[in-house]
């Protein structure tokens, strides 16, 4: 809990250097926040996990871990807020600000153990980002984006709202251990209300992870949103959004696995084809990036269709390897984009050859992205398809061979523009801040590094 009051705290100070023109302050102070929210939960580590605060939050190690991940992913994001924000706006304090809040209610949705607390989390977290997406006042792609996020994100609060109030009227409580013991105590006589409970539940959730039939809100929201508010939406919000989402269907409603799981299995399968066919035929690195990020919530799902004792370790592996490409697939973006004035794939023509450094971080963020061995993706994905694999989902297992495919197409196009087409025109030449050179070294370094070694991620689940 001591990370989290960190950062509600850390927030409302980096609001207070932006009144007060310490700009200069507001990475440093971001960053030192972050480490010490970061140290308080490695702290709790392998500790005693109780439900505390009369129930509300557990902080186990299946919650420190998506937290930790969520923090550090954040401090990336935020060591290239730095040269972005400067560029597009003299407010950037607010920028802090929003993305720590947005950050605190992240962590609660990981540690979650009372419907209350995931509400609460899922709102803090959702109601910064709706001002983020639209922060540039004078763009109407990202006020149209805003508007569109925030009417979807309210109508997949009520879905969230009405299913958690029949669980309550079938229950008597919003404690998820009251609930899964009220499963245990009446296998025989459940209440109708409880079965729509866990739908609806079901559908809020898919909302919020961006899984289809309820994913159009996500292609025009992250191409209409800043490019590093994109980022961070695609990375920290998905995470925790599944870590929350894991948690309930592991925990709670594995009893009735038989009722659900045909439910998410066809929502799985639309989410991959969707996703991977029309990110195919995109022609903007950032709306193909935004479709895949859609399909990759369906290989994130496979972990709780086919539930086991590795699901947790599966989806944080996987978790862990599309957070760092994505970080640096899209910290290549607002470089290029930014020389090149566009993000279309034509702009990363000729990379290589100009900045081989940026070129092949991007290289080895689509090699991951798309599972190619001796990465962190790689590995991602067998831990996916290995779990599905056990419980016998073997068409499911084929059609995502399938969709892994047409992914594996669409993210070497993207290394074919690099290396293998020259710039029609050179623009300006893509220049590399120190705090990109650090995000964009870890990102590969990591990514290269659990691809080659990935017990030392597997094992801590």
């Amino acid at each position: 809990m001591a990370a989290i009051i960190t950062l509600s705290l850390l927030g409302i100070l980096v609001l207070y250097l932006g009144l007060f023109k310490a700009k200069s302050a507001l990475l440093p102070v971001s960053l030192i926040g972050l480490l010490i929210a970061l140290g308080f939960e490695v702290a709790l580590w392998g500790g005693d996990a109780q439900p505390i605060y009369n129930g509300m939050v557990v902080f186990d190690n299946f919650a420190l871990a998506f937290s930790i991940l969520c923090i550090v992913t954040t401090g990336l994001v935020i060591l290239l807020s730095r040269a972005y924000f400067s560029a597009i706006s003299n407010n950037v304090a607010e920028y802090y600000c929003l993305i720590l809040f947005s950050l605190t209610g992240a962590l609660m949705v990981c540690a979650y153990h009372n419907f209350a607390m995931l509400f609460i989390g899922i709102e803090v977290m959702s109601v910064a980002l709706y001002i983020l997406v639209g922060i540039r006042r004078t763009d109407f792609a990202s006020n149209e984006a805003s508007l569109k996020y925030f009417l979807m994100g309210a109508f997949s609060t009520g879905f969230l709202l009405f299913g958690i109030t029949l669980l309550y009227g079938a229950t008597g409580t919003f404690d998820i251990t009251g609930v899964r013991q009220y499963l245990i105590d009446n296998p025989q006589h459940i209440s109708p209300y409880f079965y729509g409970g866990v739908l609806l539940l079901l559908i809020g959730l898919c909302f919020k992870v961006g899984a289809a039939p309820f994913h159009f809100w996500t292609p025009d929201v992250y191409d209409g949103a800043p490019i590093l508010i994109t980022s961070y939406m695609s990375t920290v919000v998905k995470v925790a959004s599944f870590a929350g989402f894991l948690r309930l269907f592991s925990y709670v409603f594995v009893p009735l696995h038989d009722f659900w799981t045909p439910v998410l299995l066809v929502v799985i399968i639309i989410t991959l084809f969707i996703g991977n066919i029309t990110a195919m035929m995109q022609t903007s690195f950032k709306r193909m990036l935004a479709y895949s990020s859609i399909s990759h919530a369906g290989y994130m799902l496979f972990a709780i269709v086919a539930l086991g004792a590795t699901s947790s370790s599966s989806i944080f592996t996987y978790a862990i390897a599309y957070s760092l490409s994505s970080v640096a697939a899209f910290a290549g973006l607002i470089l290029v984009k930014r020389a090149k004035g566009s993000d279309q794939f034509m702009a990363f023509n000729g990379l290589g050859k100009t900045n081989p450094f940026l070129a092949f971080v991007i290289t080895v963020a689509m090699l991951s992205l798309a599972g190619i061995p001796l990465t962190a993706g790689f590995i991602g994905k067998f831990m996916m398809f290995s779990t599905v694999m056990q419980d016998y989902h073997i068409i499911l297992l084929l059609l995502a061979v399938v969709n892994a495919a047409i992914g594996v197409y669409y993210y070497l196009r993207v290394v074919v523009h690099l290396y293998f087409k020259t710039a029609e025109d050179e623009g300006e030449a893509v220049v590399l801040p120190w705090s990109f050179k650090v995000v964009l070294a870890t990102a590969v370094v990591f990514t290269l590094l659990i691809g080659l070694y990935p017990d030392c991620i597997i094992r801590l689940l």
